[in-house]
């Protein structure tokens, strides 16, 4: 234990968030830099408990105690690398992870947690300024290639996984950059690309490959990955969304949420001549959907100047409290304010929408009323029906699953029956030589299990090609987050 008696002299302290009225006129992230001095009295709050419940919290199974410590002495090398023996990309996940190993943490039983996120980014960030992260590339190679298809964290992780054992990877993205829903699906708020960038560049130093504007199953059919590569490994992701079929759908202005984020990436990181396609600037936004990704919409349409933003949820409120039936360790459902919503916005909970209103094909508004839950289904409250002026509406409703591509018939993968990609222990799917995972086969997750699931895939294809592997397995496909 760092100091024995930190837990009970030092309060949990978050780093702070820029001015709203400053950052709201900029794409730049919203945190500041935390003292390394403040930050070592956080790490010293690590009780380095009998059975650290973190662990259990974090599907990598980082060794938090371990560096917390280690932050806390000083001994900034030895705690980069504990850190990266279990993650690829902590920079990532100390952004862009919603912390489950905060709330398994045992101060959170009667307290706050300790602050376990910022600790685990300000390792990182220390330790590319001091030029401590450089290129593993193996010290041999084995002869055998791998295709990746999608370079998310998934694809990522997977990719320098096999890399470092000795493979040949090429990994193959759609877009025109590498980086998946982490290059255009985050926000510039949330995590500037310059950060995925630098650890780009260090996995070709260590010899991956990228290979952009190629769309798996159409620039290449998957019976030529399975001719030309010794393995392939889909990380392809559930970027199909969820969908709202109700009368007025095909009004103009109303798009997915993915449909609109990449524009509002572009714009911020100045790759735009002129206007992005879908711009909110002066208009009524409403965003259906109270997730993360609907709170990336809304900070992205603050930035564009929106005239005025509302987002809809179609359950309650949460609690300011952890439910009863949500006890520690699990995560729980409570009421949270993202940077976003400190930004300014109208939240309403507890509405449906059943129709969007428009003139001569274009939305104009949409109509609303307020639910209840009863027997598992939401009902309509008879009048409470009323309009919501809209200009544009941003459906952030969630996804359902990977999309329906020309790639997997080709490749005759099946699928499990919710339409994810269905694999075995080991992340193989039913046929030989091509694995699958992330989101396409566990369905929408976190960027933890993500990256889990890479590193864990990377174990499965490292063994089917030399017959023995050294590699970390994390988790298997069939882990779930903590319940009861």
């Amino acid at each position: 234990m760092s100091d024995p008696r930190g837990f009970m002299t030092t309060d949990r302290e978050t780093p702070k968030r820029r001015p709203v009225d400053i950052r709201i006129k900029d794409w730049r992230e919203v945190y500041e830099v935390q003292p390394l001095e403040a930050l070592q009295h956080q790490a010293g709050r690590c009780m380095d408990c009998g059975i650290p419940f973190c662990h259990q919290g974090c599907p990598l199974g980082n060794l938090i105690p371990e560096w917390n410590d280690l932050m806390w002495r000083g001994d900034k090398a030895e705690a980069i690398d504990r850190l990266h023996a279990t993650n690829n990309f902590p920079e990532f996940t100390g952004r862009l992870c919603p912390a489950p190993c905060e709330t398994a943490c045992v101060l959170a039983i009667s307290g706050e947690s300790v602050t376990i996120k910022q600790i685990e980014l300000r390792t990182i960030e220390d330790a590319w300024g001091s030029g401590a992260v450089v290129p593993l590339p193996p010290d041999r190679l084995t002869g055998k290639t791998v295709a990746v298809i999608g370079s998310g964290p998934a694809g990522l992780a997977v990719a320098q996984q096999l890399t470092r054992a000795g493979h040949t990877v090429a990994v193959f993205e759609r877009a025109d950059k590498v980086g998946g829903l982490l290059r255009y699906g985050i926000p510039e708020f949330k995590m500037e690309k310059n950060i995925l960038d630098r650890r780009l560049a260090q996995m070709t130093a260590e010899g991956t490959r990228f290979r952009t504007s190629v769309e798996a199953g159409v620039d290449i059919t998957g019976q030529q990955l399975r001719s030309r590569y010794d393995a392939v490994v889909l990380a392809v992701g559930a970027t199909s969304a969820r969908d709202l079929t109700i009368p007025g759908r095909e009004y103009r202005g109303i798009y997915q949420a993915m449909e609109y984020l990449p524009w509002g990436n572009r714009q911020g990181l100045g790759e735009l001549e002129g206007e992005p396609a879908i711009n909110v600037a002066g208009k009524n936004v409403v965003i259906i959907g109270g997730g993360d990704t609907g709170a990336d919409c809304l900070g992205t349409a603050l930035r564009q100047g929106a005239a005025s933003i509302t987002q809809l949820e179609i359950l309650p409120r949460p609690s300011d409290e952890r439910p009863s039936a949500q006890p520690w360790p699990m995560y729980p459902m409570i009421f949270r304010t993202s940077s976003a919503h400190e930004e300014g916005g109208e939240r309403i909970f507890a509405v449906n929408t059943s129709e969007f209103i428009g003139d001569q094909g274009v939305l104009t508004g949409l109509k609303i009323s307020e639910v209840e839950l009863t027997d598992g289904k939401f009902e309509n409250l008879p009048g409470t029906d009323r309009v919501l002026p809209a200009d544009f509406v941003l459906l952030a409703m969630g996804f359902v699953g990977p999309e329906k591509s020309a790639l997997v018939p080709q490749l005759e993968v099946e699928l499990d029956e919710r339409g994810n990609i269905s694999r075995a222990e080991d992340y193989s799917t039913n046929v030989p030589g091509v694995f699958v995972c992330g989101d396409a086969g566990r369905g929408q997750s976190l960027i933890v299990w993500a990256i889990a699931e890479g590193r864990a895939a990377a174990a499965g294809v490292d063994r089917f090609l030399t017959g023995r592997t050294l590699l970390p397995v994390p988790i298997s496909p069939s882990a779930r987050p903590l319940t009861i």
